[in-house]
């Protein structure tokens, strides 16, 4: 902890959201404030806003949550960008646009996330940084609000406020969809701002809902089962199992598409604080943020985007552990047990190989599943702020945030999510161009560079189409291979949840 001092003032003239006005801390004099120091692309400020929720409702009369937006990528200084991602993960607090890092110097930040609290008299006592503070700060906030309430410093009024989700409410039969699967079944949508998984044909006809579009973790049948965020699926045609990466969760999931239940196979849902390598029977094992799945015989290999690692699970029996990555975050190649990765989101495989999209590092990575195993970066700096949009070769390539990655015919197609592209990528050679996109952010079909994205995450190839969760476009999109162009799935009788109930179910 810091010695008392005053707190900067917060700037009145930066873009604000979920409020009508900017804040300052001279206004919320009487109050206790967190300032939350994040980026959105970040997997530790994410875990976090769930302890934020809980501290905000337990102590809504006294305390003030106030996220200060500092972007680590480009494209993340985009104002609207910063607005979906309020939305898609439903922060219900104040946040500024912390624009040149200004707020950040003041305050002396070095790390996301950084929570700073303020106390009512408008000094600043103390910060964390990091992940799992939860119960020290609920010790903390009880122990400084009961100290002003006996000095009569502290302010108990809760705090009104206009928050985003009420001025645009997602409506839309789709919310910012993680990951899409083409299989001989059908097309699975992971409907991730719906917490549900969406199934129809490969031209859009639903066929099923999974999931009741709450956030929760319930097994059952498909209208009683709740997800939370789900992200990559991996189908097996054979039985009719889809696999899902129930990221919020920190679950897998099974659906069984014969019974028409869901189960869950692994994770205990809560979330592991454990860094370092860990396994065990599948059930009883942690997990954290599970974002994306392969099958490859009988084992699921799954991008472990919370502690920066590559997990196997063998289905029978049931067991899970880490395949690769120390738990640090970084680029290291060689054995699996030296190795290091940050925040991989995307996953597929040759069946000899795994390709890692590695989004921290802006970097597609390879991952021996025979003899050599070992890692190694096909392109990308490998660097934590080496990213941009080069095409080229190898190490010279340069991608930003990319969350998505899928083999077929020898090459590997890309999602590189904060340039608003789609790349192809040599394994072999680490050659890398665009094929799709302008990499201005917009909903366009259109031909190849003609058409436009927004911040596309998923991406699955079934025969001479290529399927694309356009994230932030709330969509799904359509490529055809032969002549690279676009369209837009439409999907009929399809509704967000509670807004109607589709006709053909």
């Amino acid at each position: 902890m810091m010695p008392r001092v005053r707190a900067p003032e917060l700037p009145q003239n930066s873009t604000w959201f979920n409020t009508d006005t900017p804040l300052s801390i001279k206004q919320l004099k009487g109050r206790v404030v967190i300032l939350d120091f994040w980026t959105y692309c970040c997997i530790n400020c994410l875990h976090i806003l769930p302890d934020l929720k809980y501290l905000e409702q337990k102590y809504k009369e006294s305390l003030t949550v106030i996220g200060v937006h500092s972007a680590k990528f480009d494209n993340e200084k985009e104002t609207e960008n910063i607005r979906q991602a309020i939305l898609r993960y439903d922060i219900e607090h104040p946040v500024v646009v912390d624009s040149g890092f200004r707020v950040w110097q003041e305050y002396t930040v070095r790390a996301w996330p950084t929570l700073m609290i303020i106390d009512p008299q408008g000094y600043v006592i103390g910060y964390v940084s990091g992940e799992g503070h939860r119960d020290a700060l609920d010790e903390l906030l009880e122990k400084l609000i009961s100290e002003h309430k006996e000095k009569g410093t502290i302010n108990f009024q809760e705090l009104s406020l206009n928050l985003e989700k009420q001025r645009q409410p997602l409506i839309t039969p789709l919310a910012f969809p993680g990951k899409v699967l083409a299989t001989s079944a059908g097309l699975f949508i992971a409907d991730s701002g719906h917490h549900r998984l969406v199934m129809s044909s490969l031209e859009g006809e639903i066929i099923h809902i999974i999931g009741t579009g709450k956030s929760g973790l319930t097994d059952g049948n498909f209208s009683e089962a709740k997800f939370s965020s789900p992200q990559g699926m991996a189908f097996d045609a054979d039985h009719q199992i889809l696999y899902v990466a129930d990221t919020e969760n920190h679950a897998l999931r099974r659906v069984d598409l014969q019974r028409q239940v869901v189960e869950t196979i692994a994770g205990t849902g809560e979330q592991s604080r454990n860094i370092r390598p860990d396994g065990g029977a599948a059930l009883e094992t942690k997990l954290n943020s599970p974002w994306d799945l392969v099958k490859v015989g009988n084992t699921l290999f799954i991008a472990m985007a919370g502690p920066h690692q590559i997990w196997e699970m063998n289905l029978e029996p049931s067991v899970i552990k880490t395949y690769a990555g120390t738990g640090a975050e970084g680029c290291v190649d060689g054995l699996l047990t030296e190795s290091a990765f940050a925040q991989p989101s995307g996953i597929t495989s040759n069946g000899e190989e795994l390709y890692i999209a590695d989004s921290e590092i802006s970097s597609i990575r390879g991952v021996g599943i025979v003899e050599p195993r070992v890692v190694r970066t096909v392109c990308g700096s490998g660097d934590l702020f080496g990213f941009g949009d080069v095409d080229g070769q190898g190490e010279n390539v340069r991608l930003q945030h990319c969350l998505g990655v899928e083999y077929a015919d020898n090459f590997l197609w890309v999602a590189d999510t904060y340039n608003h592209k789609i790349k192809l990528v040599s394994p072999n050679t680490g050659n890398c161009q665009t094929i799709l996109g302008d990499c201005a952010m917009g909903l366009l079909d259109g031909q190849g560079k003609n058409s436009r994205f927004f911040e596309p995450s998923g991406l699955s190839v079934m025969g001479s189409k290529l399927y694309i969760a356009d994230t932030n476009n709330h969509a799904i999109r359509c490529v055809d291979l032969n002549s690279f162009e676009v369209t837009t799935i439409k999907f009929e009788g399809l509704c967000a949840p509670n807004v109607c109930v589709p006709s053909n179910l």
